[in-house]
């Protein structure tokens, strides 16, 4: 007798601690599950910012093009500019250099002719002084009375006449030369005039090409230092964008691979509540719903009144698919889980008012149950429940025309929209 005590002492402490044990790893689960949840959400957050502040960039980017064009009509107007300047200076130092061989030629000629007037005028003084000598014109006359015969006198008036036309003409080219001498000396002082004029503005014409350069350089530097600015700018954001992207596909997988830890944690303490569902369900065997045999049992008791497909919607009087099935009944009315898993939604959301959403491991297949349009919630995410476990009660919060219970089944995760809904009668009986 104390040896059966003994042993029943020690299975009922085996079940106690299994039971502590799977309720702490449930609690974990459901901690681990909303703190990663949490992380995805603040990564979704962060990348949609990152991608707004890229867009933005884009924005500038484009906005600060117009900046950048400006920039470069300014570049292209100051190497036009640079460009004429360039020639204005080459026609200056050809000017310069013409003027230059224009001078060398009059110094040349100017050279030429003080050394033909100072060759003539050695000439000059000489005749001078010879007609000093012998009288001046008086030497003329002696040389003609001195003839012997009239042939000799017309020889000798002859050259008479000749040395008195060779003196004139030495004078006037004499004369000539000197004016000649004095305008291009004249010409000379012009031009060393003009000259200075022109390498005064030939330096105004470099300082001027100086400054320009130096213009078309700040605006190259300013050009190419907004550029790089925004390119930097852009890089670093997208590449936080990318690192995000990452963050959140892994977080993602992790979600997943707890999600399927949840729902072997529910398929493990399927055995051990199948027992207390049983004991409930004789507790309230006049509120809560029969608990049927097999993987599924019936959410609620009730009249069924809208199957699954497409029907016009009571309340938006569209043509909509209805993704789940209606049992109707009074207010209050309990609702129960079709099946074991972890709560994964419990709260408002939309049109489905008050819902609660189970993921469930089917042989392996991640299924999900929503029980739409409650008055009261029982449960919170993260929950471990069992099948035929009271969770909530028949309301009609959200878009309901009465009080019922709006019941949906999903292959995988529930999704707002899209292929993962199916017909709840494919496997709960009604």
């Amino acid at each position: 007798m104390k040896l059966n005590k003994r042993r029943w002492f020690l299975a009922s402490f085996a079940v106690l601690f299994l039971v502590m044990s799977l309720a702490g790893e449930t609690n974990v689960l459901a901690s681990t599950l909303n703190d990663l949840k949490n992380e995805q959400k603040a990564a979704k957050e962060k990348k949609n910012t990152i991608q707004s502040n890229i867009q933005k960039k884009d924005s500038a980017i484009k906005v600060n093009q117009s900046k950048i064009e400006t920039i470069m009509d300014q570049i292209l107007k100051l190497n036009a500019e640079i460009e004429e300047t360039n020639a204005n200076m080459n026609r200056v130092i050809n000017k310069i250099n013409k003027t230059n061989e224009e001078i060398d030629e009059l110094k040349a000629s100017i050279e030429d002719l003080e050394q033909k007037i100072a060759e003539r005028d050695v000439v000059l003084r000489d005749r001078v002084r010879a007609m000093q000598v012998k009288g001046g014109q008086v030497s003329y006359i002696d040389v003609l009375l001195g003839a012997n015969s009239f042939a000799d006198f017309i020889d000798r008036f002859s050259a008479v006449s000749t040395l008195m036309d060779a003196d004139r003409d030495i004078m006037r080219k004499q004369q000539e030369d000197i004016e000649q001498l004095e305008e291009e000396k004249a010409l000379v002082e012009k031009k060393l005039k003009q000259l200075e004029e022109d390498k005064a503005k030939l330096e105004r014409l470099k300082a001027n090409l100086q400054e320009k350069k130096k213009a078309k350089g700040k605006l190259i530097d300013e050009l190419e230092a907004e550029q790089e600015k925004l390119a930097n700018e852009k890089k670093v954001l997208e590449e936080e964008f990318h690192e995000t992207v990452e963050i959140e596909a892994e977080l993602e997988k992790k979600i997943i691979a707890e999600q399927k830890r949840a729902a072997e944690v529910a398929r493990r303490e399927a055995e051990r509540k199948r027992k207390e569902r049983e004991a409930a369900a004789a507790a309230n065997p006049n509120t809560l719903p029969p608990v049927s045999s097999g993987f599924w049992t019936r959410p609620a008791n009730g009249r069924f009144t809208s199957s699954f497909g497409w029907r016009t919607h009571p309340i938006y009087h569209t043509k909509k698919q209805h993704r789940g099935v209606d049992i109707a009944n009074s207010i209050g009315t309990p609702v129960i889980a079709a099946a074991d898993g972890v709560v994964s939604y419990a709260g408002r959301m939309g049109g489905l008012g008050n819902v609660i959403m189970i993921t469930h491991s089917v042989d392996g297949t991640i299924m999900t149950t929503a029980y739409a349009h409650l008055s009261k919630i029982n449960v919170s995410s993260g929950q471990v429940v069992d099948k035929g476990q009271h969770i909530g009660a028949i309301g009609t919060t959200g878009a309901s025309t009465g009080p019922h219970l709006h019941f949906e089944v999903h292959i995988g995760n529930w999704t707002a929209s899209g292929p993962s809904a199916v017909n709840p009668l494919r496997y709960v009986s009604f």
